[in-house]
């Protein structure tokens, strides 16, 4: 079984015993609606491919479900200003993961980790920073993933290599659930030091939300 099936089961059942019903509050999404991704993600990633043109196909599991998820979650963002945040940061991060694949050694046995995960690991991290928020984070991280995904296989393309190229495919999709959970994680993580940090033993004036400091108003 590979990391990102892992990773799915992990987070179904967390979901299924109630945890991370604060993470899941502040992504606009319900148990069942996570349940019903998660599934399908797991499920569609084991159907065979789909032909686009050419010698390029898409995995469902890895490529499209995810897309429809990061979709669903830009629609539900909260301002323009998160939205506009979140396109900025995928690009940034699809160019960033886009450039390593460039820089890092051609013999993926020489390096100390599959690239595949290393790529996952990055994504989140540099969604993370530039999302902020755990929506502006997760769509940026498997956008970002996919983008660069897309960008590689035009570049094998323009180069005329004659070569199966697969969205979300195979290790790619390992880097997708990767960088997406990895992205949230820390965004959960930070968010909720921040907030402790900021709320002390008074009560707060500000609060942490999505990924932005905002007054809180109180009663009488």
């Amino acid at each position: 079984m590979s990391v990102g099936m892992i990773i799915l089961g992990v987070a179904g059942l967390l979901v299924l015993f109630g945890v991370g019903q604060r993470v899941l509050d502040k992504m606009r999404l319900t148990d069942r609606q996570a349940l019903l991704f998660i599934a399908l993600i797991m499920a569609l990633g084991f159907v065979p491919e789909i032909p686009l043109g050419g010698n390029v196909w898409v995995n469902l599991g890895g490529a499209v479900v995810p897309l429809i998820l990061c979709v669903y979650l830009f629609v539900k963002a909260g301002s323009a200003k998160e939205k506009v945040r979140s396109v900025v940061a995928a690009i940034l991060t699809g160019a960033a993961i886009y450039a390593m694949g460039r820089l890092l050694p051609d013999e993926p046995e020489t390096m100390f980790m599959d690239p595949n995960y290393l790529y996952g690991i990055a994504a989140g991290v540099i969604a993370y920073v530039l999302g902020r928020s755990r929506r502006c984070a997760f769509i940026a991280g498997v956008t970002g993933m996919l983008l660069a995904n897309i960008a590689n296989a035009v570049a094998v393309s323009a180069a005329g290599v004659d070569q199966r190229l697969v969205l979300g495919g195979a290790g790619v999709y390992d880097a997708v659930v990767i960088s997406g959970f990895l992205a949230v994680l820390l965004a959960e993580l930070v968010g909720e030091l921040i907030e402790r940090a900021t709320r002390g033993k008074k009560r707060p004036q500000k609060e942490f939300v999505g990924g932005e400091f905002v007054d809180r108003r109180h009663d009488g």
